[in-house]
């Protein structure tokens, strides 16, 4: 097997179809590009859903994990090891929260925030026993756990997977007012994405985490922000609720965390939150092990500099300057934040996997979600010449069309 179209087809013979990947098989990358087999080059624009923010093969990321591989990669949590302290304490410093509890994926860290918020709302909010409730918004995506799909609203993550988890009440995302409402005495959590990615990279109102953050502060309930996503230097600022000034109880992280190099996940809180979990009740054996520790200390490292914050939200300013010069040229409309971009294509012109697909035979990967929509978010390495080349294409694909 050597050919694209030999390894596809195995592995679409031999793998799960959970998936619908577009036709392209890549080989190696670096920066913001990535090869294929056959040696065709391509820009990233999709980062591993914002996992490669600091770009394929970072060097500084590559060195600490090859560092660690000499010497330890994992010791369970049955002991320490001499990276875990730094990260927490880095990644502490970062969130300014006073624990870390570090898992391994995304989905980990949501069920982790999920645990917790439910056991502080028995412990100490008082929520009488299995009666804690958790505020949720429509078309959220946080992973696909049973649990976390039972309060889906996507039909493709939710339909068939029954019996569902209950204690999830699904209000309007954007919507203040509706969180409010739906609040009552045994809320404990009000779970949102600052910015909602998957469903398109919906930005909410200004002013609607300021509101939400007033509401759970009013309610003795815990602010849970999702900046798996959206965190981490993508839109232009270490969080997406640092835009808004808004510190929420509860950060949970991920995919950019672990440099593109390991999973990496984890919840940031204070003592008197993430200190309602004692020794037994919740746990990963590959979770903060060595090598994703000394990664994620890296990419801590990075951040601090607040370079990649500076230029995600410089380039941001172009990418979204030169997607609005093409409304109504195949465009409809244009959403995001920073270096990350919601492409919503005329359906008339063509679905958005007919887009991705057309990209990427003029050298750019993007991805489709719901229907005529395209995901832009490129390594915030990415030179602003060939961010600009990448939207150019883009307006060639929708000339042809």
């Amino acid at each position: 097997m050597s050919t694209s179209a030999e390894l596809i087809e195995v592995s679409e013979r031999r793998s799960a179809h959970n998936y619908h990947p577009l036709p392209v098989v890549i080989h190696e990358a670096h920066g913001a590009w990535v090869t294929d087999v056959e040696g065709k080059r391509y820009l990233d624009c999709l980062s591993g859903y914002s996992s490669l923010n600091f770009g394929h093969g970072n060097p500084k990321i590559i060195e600490a994990a090859q560092e660690q591989l000499k010497n330890l990669t994992l010791t369970s949590r049955a002991f320490y090891h001499d990276q875990f302290a730094q990260f927490c304490a880095g990644l502490g410093d970062l969130t300014g929260k006073d624990m870390i509890l570090p898992m391994n994926t995304g989905a980990e860290a949501v069920e982790t925030a999920i645990k917790v918020a439910r056991k502080w709302g028995y412990e100490v909010k008082g929520v009488a026993p299995e009666q804690a409730n958790i505020i949720v918004m429509e078309d959220n995506f946080h992973g696909r756990t049973t649990t976390i799909i039972s309060f889906s609203t996507d039909p493709d993550a939710h339909d068939g997977f029954g019996p569902y988890t209950p204690g999830f009440r699904i209000v309007r995302y954007g919507s203040a007012e509706a969180i409010r409402e739906a609040i009552d005495d045994n809320t404990v959590a009000v779970l949102v994405e600052p910015i909602q990615g998957e469903a398109g990279v919906l930005v909410p109102p200004d002013g609607y985490l300021t509101e939400v953050r007033r509401i759970c502060t009013e309610n003795n309930v815990l602010m849970i922000a999702d900046e798996i996503q959206s965190g981490l230097g993508r839109t232009g600022r270490t969080f997406a609720c640092d835009h808004e000034d808004v510190v929420p109880d509860v950060y949970i992280l991920g995919k950019a965390l672990g440099g593109g190099v390991v999973p990496v996940s984890a919840i940031a809180a204070d003592e008197d939150v993430l200190g309602v979990i004692k020794p037994g009740q919740h746990g990963s054996t590959f979770g903060g092990n060595p090598l994703a520790c000394a990664v994620g200390i890296a990419v801590i490292d990075i951040l601090n500099t607040g370079e990649f914050q500076a230029r995600a939200a410089r380039l941001g300013e172009v990418l979204h300057a030169r997607l609005r010069e093409l409304a109504g040229k195949g465009v409809v409309a244009v959403r995001g934040r920073g270096l990350w971009a919601g492409v919503d294509i005329d359906p008339a012109l063509g679905t958005g996997r007919e887009v991705s697909k057309a990209l990427m035979a003029r050298g750019v990967l993007a991805k489709d979600t719901h229907g005529s929509t395209i995901r832009l978010a490129p390594p915030i390495v990415i030179s602003e010449e060939d961010l600009v080349w990448a939207v150019d294409q883009l307006a060639a694909v929708l000339e042809t069309l």
